[in-house]
């Protein structure tokens, strides 16, 4: 599988051949929605104190290139909204899941 990164955050991909199957146990499967979660909570996390960094340079004077500033702040602000919306669709579908007959 290829490991591509969009923000520091890992993006897997599952390999193009067609008769390839996945066969991973619950476990296992488990723990590697666990790791990409956890990662992509961190680059949140990183492109929020990189902003931060920025921000706080650019008000005492150590920084003066404003659009750097303004690109970090953008990227973490996107950053954030993304990841704000996905939970949302998460938690709609676990509840659309939870209302089905069974």
């Amino acid at each position: 599988m290829n490991n591509l990164l969009i923000n520091n955050i890992p993006q897997t991909s599952i390999p193009e051949s067609a008769n390839s199957k996945l066969s991973i146990s619950p476990g296992e499967a488990h723990a590697n929605f666990a790791d990409n979660l956890k990662s992509a909570i961190e680059g949140v996390n990183n492109a929020q104190i990189a902003s931060d960094k920025k921000t706080e340079a650019l008000a005492q004077g150590k920084v003066d290139d404003l659009h750097d500033v303004m690109i970090a702040s953008q990227k973490s602000s996107i950053t954030l909204e993304t990841t704000v919306q996905v939970q949302r669709k998460v938690i709609d579908a676990y509840n659309e899941i939870m209302r089905m007959q069974v």
